[in-house]
């Protein structure tokens, strides 16, 4: 076999390739089972090829990088072991790692598509399971668990998430920096983790719910609204909104930025028209494609400023 014939075969569909055709479409390539409970991320398969060049693909075909993707169990809050999925590029390299904070509706596919979403563009992504305690069957199960229970316990959610970006910290792949992000409560928990967590290099909330709502839907769980630990924010935050959404508003949103500016914090906020909260999530009539997409650009270019 030719080396050309070889990057093929890991590319292309082996019919495909002997009839010469050039109207197939790649898909993504997944290789499962490539990390470990060990917390090392296995190296690429001995002999794999390079990944295909531009000049080597042929006219009209569209590739994807080959990511890796697993379950895995991680030590969290008070030392429980937790369930974690983690998603990296499957070349040897050193990248970039980011903790993905899911939503309240819990660890489920939306959560696990963004940690390979991550993969994708470069980044060993972990998502760990916060609801892992609550011991359903489903995620949905989960998320009403912790609803009736008055939310996810900051003290956990926080051990938990340091203990993500530990997880990473200890991966020979790891390039030294890694960046969290969340959304709606997982904002909250974003915003939370970037003034009482160390080890982060760069924060993107989006659509944070509860962070500027002072006493409002504060629990014994959630004791505080973390905008009043602004002044110990100690890493450069990516706020998204929608200018439509009530939790947060655009009211609670200024007063995130007032409080960014009266400590000097490095931020970049953006607030997109006619959208609400949800902007990015797919599988919700909040999704918005236009904001969605431009929001993705903005992370990948703030990670890229940060985390490179």
């Amino acid at each position: 076999m030719t080396y050309s014939d070889e990057l093929m075969k890991y590319a292309l569909n082996r019919r495909d390739f002997l009839a010469g055709t050039t109207t197939g479409v790649f898909g993504a390539l997944t290789l499962g089972a490539a990390t470990t409970h060990a917390q090392q991320a296995a190296p690429a398969a001995q002999g794999a090829p390079p990944p295909l060049s531009a000049a080597s693909v042929p006219a009209g075909r569209v590739t994807y990088r080959a990511i890796a993707g697993d379950m895995v169990q991680m030590r969290g809050h008070n030392g429980d072991m937790i369930d974690a999925y983690v998603a990296r590029p499957a070349g040897d390299g050193k990248y970039p790692g980011v903790v993905v904070v899911h939503h309240m509706p819990g660890w489920d596919e939306p959560s696990i598509e963004i940690a390979r979403k991550f993969a994708h563009n470069g980044y060993t992504a972990i998502c760990p399971n916060l609801h892992f305690r609550e011991g359903k069957a489903t995620p949905e199960g989960n998320s009403a668990s912790v609803r009736e229970a008055g939310g996810m316990p900051d003290d956990r959610s926080m051990g938990d998430i340091d203990g993500a970006i530990k997880y990473l910290r200890a991966l020979r792949i790891l390039n030294g920096k890694v960046g969290i992000i969340g959304y709606c409560s997982g904002g909250r928990q974003v915003y939370l983790a970037s003034c009482t967590v160390k080890g982060i290099d760069a924060a993107v909330a989006c659509y944070p719910g509860g962070v500027g709502a002072g006493s409002a839907g504060l629990t014994p769980r959630q004791p505080v609204d973390p905008l009043t630990l602004t002044k110990d924010m100690n890493c450069p935050l990516l706020g998204i909104f929608g200018k439509e959404d009530r939790r947060p508003s655009p009211e609670h949103v200024a007063l995130m930025e007032a409080e960014l500016k009266k400590f000097g914090k490095t931020y970049e906020f953006q607030s997109y028209e006619n959208a609400g909260h949800s902007i990015f999530a797919t599988n919700r009539p909040d999704y918005r494609p236009a904001a969605a997409d431009d929001g993705w650009k903005r992370i990948f270019a703030f990670y890229g400023k940060y985390l490179a």
